[in-house]
């Protein structure tokens, strides 16, 4: 599986309730489990006007296939390419 970054630009997102944010994980959650494991969410951070996500897909494809499925939009997807954290300065 890779890693991507989803960025979903939705203004006012921030905005939403707390129903209307477990109402969309659960949509989120149908349409994964109906995909057969060829995508997973890992977890999202929602900002202002946009929700980043972060995935684990077989590829791009899955990835966008999960956002036509879901009705959220994948305005652009990038494959994590490297991660670093503090600790990549000790090497």
């Amino acid at each position: 599986m890779n890693r991507y970054l989803i960025e979903r630009d939705m203004p006012g997102v921030a905005g939403m309730s707390d129903a209307e944010f477990c109402q969309a994980a659960r949509k989120s959650n149908e349409v994964l489990a109906e995909m057969a494991a060829r995508a997973q969410w890992v977890n999202s951070f929602v900002t202002d006007d946009c929700i980043v996500c972060v995935y684990l897909a077989e590829d791009e494809e899955a990835v966008r296939e999960h956002a036509r499925l879901s009705g959220f939009p994948a305005d652009r997807v990038m494959p994590v390419r490297r991660m670093i954290d503090p600790t990549t300065a000790n090497i």
